[in-house]
């Protein structure tokens, strides 16, 4: 049986090394794409996403299974990044080299995903700062609502209304192409 995200950390914290690659490898990609969209450059975004790692290295000591490791983590992420934001302001990074591997599909099918990317990336950059990140834990944190309340440090009811706005502004966006 698989060891869980959270007898990882506590393994980590307790000295193991091993375990804390095994957490790296399981939430690198998401973690890395929710703060690539989160930020304005790629090699920002880059910096950010090392700095919160190490951050969760710092705070090993101090973890505590309280809830999901992915919650702990994306508010380590969350906090980082409002601290990054006050400074910068926030804006989305267009990624490169996310396509699946396989065939190449038809021409006109890639002219069409690309114009339907480009609208979704438009409309997630429109949405208001706190609807976009509570989208962003949601999809790429695949955090649950009350998860991303405590990541946010707001109530449940916000961070519902947040996901619920964002979700019904995305799809009319999408809709309207």
């Amino acid at each position: 049986m698989e060891a869980s995200d959270e007898q990882l950390m506590l393994a980590y914290r307790d000295g193991n090394a091993g375990a804390f690659e095994t957490l790296y490898a399981r939430h690198r990609g998401r973690l890395y794409r929710f703060v690539l969209r989160s930020v304005k450059s790629r090699p920002v975004g880059e910096e950010l996403f090392q700095e919160i790692w190490l951050r969760v290295i710092e705070a090993r000591g101090r973890y505590s299974p309280q809830a999901r490791f992915t919650t702990w983590l994306y508010t380590i992420a969350h906090n980082h990044l409002v601290d990054h934001w006050r400074k910068r302001g926030l804006t989305l990074v267009a990624l490169e080299g996310d396509e699946a591997p396989g065939a190449s599909p038809d021409p006109a099918d890639q002219v069409q995903a690309r114009q339907s990317l480009a609208r979704f990336a438009a409309a997630l950059q429109a949405l208001p700062p706190l609807q976009r990140e509570a989208f962003l834990l949601h999809e790429e944190g695949e955090l649950s609502v009350a998860e991303i309340a405590v990541a946010t440090g707001t109530n449940e009811e916000a961070a519902k209304s947040r996901l619920r706005y964002a979700m019904a502004k995305l799809k009319a966006a999408m809709n309207d192409g």
